[in-house]
């Protein structure tokens, strides 16, 4: 890969955000890993996602670059006022540097993988166009 798609798909991040994304790969959440199982080696119409990759100051759960998608996955902790308004903030960001953000609850990634996979299949089908 040129350096300037490197450049580009990590937006400027620090070498510190990456040393805390290797370290998240390394403690991914049972809903991470039941999802990675799902989507990595190119399962999601042939797109390469990254897990815990760096974006900026940010690190999204999973980051496919050619269609600029990141996903999401939410716990309880996520539904507390102050961490939505922090991940309305950081959605807005993200969105501000062309890229989609897209979430899904742990629960979701859980209990119902399957509808999971088809509504990224849809969302990932759409960018692609």
């Amino acid at each position: 890969m040129p350096i300037d798609d490197q450049v580009n798909m990590f937006f400027n991040a620090k070498p510190a955000i990456f040393e805390k994304a290797k370290d998240l790969r390394k403690n991914m959440t049972p809903a991470e890993l039941k999802l990675w199982e799902h989507i990595k080696d190119n399962k999601i119409l042939g797109l390469r996602f990254r897990r815990q990759h760096p974006i900026g100051i940010f690190i999204a759960d999973f980051y496919c670059h050619k269609i600029k998608l990141v996903i999401e996955l939410d716990g309880r902790i996520h539904n507390n006022p102050e961490n939505k308004g922090y991940d309305e903030n950081r959605t807005a960001e993200l969105e501000r540097l062309g890229i989609k953000v897209i979430r899904f609850k742990n629960e979701e990634v859980l209990e119902n993988v399957e509808e999971v996979i088809s509504k990224l299949n849809k969302a990932c089908g759409d960018l692609l166009k």
